[in-house]
């Protein structure tokens, strides 16, 4: 069975997180590491974490995802903003390691005109100084919609930035749906197509989590703007197809769709009743 779950608030604290995803009947989960929109982050005690891995363990949550902030820019050339970047990335990948998530993923980043090639350069230096080779934890680059200048909106510039780093075994890839189709990827009519591209390019065994979103934005225009399951220009039969690819099985999917927890406790149960109805 597909392991489903979707992006949940720790306004509450982590523990409630937790609560509130075996509410939802989710068997995963992603949190962001700190304030998606500033600096600051919530430190949690000894008690807390383990309270919270208790909380997963018994109720059979994993693959545990953190995002990092969208404030991060490591492919910056401004040293102020470089400098941030280089501090949330190093301290969110040991906070998140300390908390037993599998994975960090974080937005490449947007090289705001000095050119990809630098913009590269940058985020390959800023993952280098954060990661030690010696975590538990998981980095993963998502999939980018190109927006801007954004970086990591081909499948070659990711595999740049693997390649690069000191550290190339604790880099995965997070595929995000909206993203790959509004970057060009044709996921509707060529899924087969885009991920033998995938394989041949990163290796579809570096895919450790997938953003599984529907697109308010048509193919390839670039625009990142996600919309519910079934209700964008993906649809929901091209979704469905994602899910059930042989290639993609046992990598789990989060929803990050504009819905509240009720909406996405709504969202993951017609998945699952639609995934189990075309097995029989």
């Amino acid at each position: 069975m597909q392991m489903i779950g979707t992006h949940m608030s720790i306004a509450g604290g982590i523990v409630q997180a937790a609560e509130n995803t075996v509410r939802m009947e989710a068997d995963t989960m992603q949190i962001f590491s700190r304030n998606p929109r500033g600096s600051g982050y919530r430190t949690y005690s000894s008690e807390e974490i383990a309270l919270f891995q208790n909380i997963c363990r018994e109720n059979h949550i994993g693959s545990l995802l953190a995002h990092a902030p969208y404030t991060l820019n490591l492919a910056s050339a401004t040293q102020k903003t470089y400098e941030f970047a280089c501090m949330v990335i190093r301290e969110d990948i040991a906070r998140m390691d300390a908390l037993g998530m599998e994975n960090i993923v974080f937005h490449p980043g947007s090289h705001t005109g000095i050119g990809v090639e630098a913009g590269i350069k940058n985020i390959i230096e800023g993952l280098n100084q954060a990661i030690s080779g010696t975590e538990h934890i998981t980095v993963l680059l998502e999939t980018m919609s190109g927006k801007g200048t954004e970086i990591g909106v081909s499948f070659e510039e990711l595999k740049a930035i693997r390649d690069g780093v000191k550290y190339p075994e604790r880099i995965g890839i997070c595929f995000d749906t909206c993203h790959v189709f509004a970057a060009g990827y044709d996921i509707v009519n060529n899924l087969d197509g885009v991920l033998e591209e995938f394989d041949r390019i990163l290796g579809i065994s570096l895919i450790r989590a997938i953003h599984l979103n529907d697109s308010a934005m048509p193919f390839g225009s670039h625009k990142d703007r996600h919309a519910v399951i079934g209700g964008g220009k993906i649809g929901f039969p091209a979704l469905l197809r994602v899910m059930e690819h042989p290639a993609l099985s046992g990598i789990p999917f989060y929803l990050e769709t504009p819905l509240d927890e009720q909406g996405h406790k709504e969202e993951i149960a017609m998945l699952r009743k639609e995934l189990a109805g075309r097995k029989q």
